[in-house]
């Protein structure tokens, strides 16, 4: 039986490590396997901004698939917690039946769903906001460059 609240609770808080991927599908979900890369790369080029200043091309480059990856885990746990008990036992509880406990919803879900809301959407923001300012401040010193 895969639990609603446990899985939208693994989407919000381990889903950039595919945790969630990997509690729904097994080992061998490729997804699960292929959601960390974006993370380590977005969390390298934190560390590199840090070090190097975000003047670091490589470093604005990545940052923002971090956060990226964490505002669509956000999201992936915002879908499975406002997903109904018959949609989400068809889906994970196919042999249980559509009104098994698993696919219910509680105050516990409610809390992954506003908390994946509140973060997902300051990451996602906060994402997009650094990447079109290191965007632009990087277009208008190529074209000072140009002028000069």
């Amino acid at each position: 039986m895969k639990n609603k609240t446990l899985a939208a609770w693994l989407a919000f808080l381990g889903g950039p490590l595919g945790l969630h991927r990997f509690y729904l599908h097994g080992w061998r979900d490729a997804l699960g396997w292929i959601l960390p890369l974006p993370t380590v790369l977005g969390a390298y080029g934190l560390l590199r901004a840090q070090r190097l200043g975000v003047d670091d091309q490589l470093s604005w480059m990545l940052v923002p698939l971090l956060g990226f990856t964490i505002a669509g885990c956000a999201l992936t746990a915002i879908v499975y917690g406002l997903s109904s008990r018959e949609k989400w036992n068809a889906r994970f509880n196919p042999e249980a039946g559509g009104e098994a406990p698993a696919g219910g919803t509680n105050w516990f879900t409610i809390l992954a769903v506003a908390a994946a809301l509140m973060v997902g959407t300051g990451v996602l923001m906060a994402s997009i906001a650094f990447s079109f300012q290191r965007y632009f401040e990087y277009q208008i010193e190529q074209g000072r460059r140009i002028s000069q």
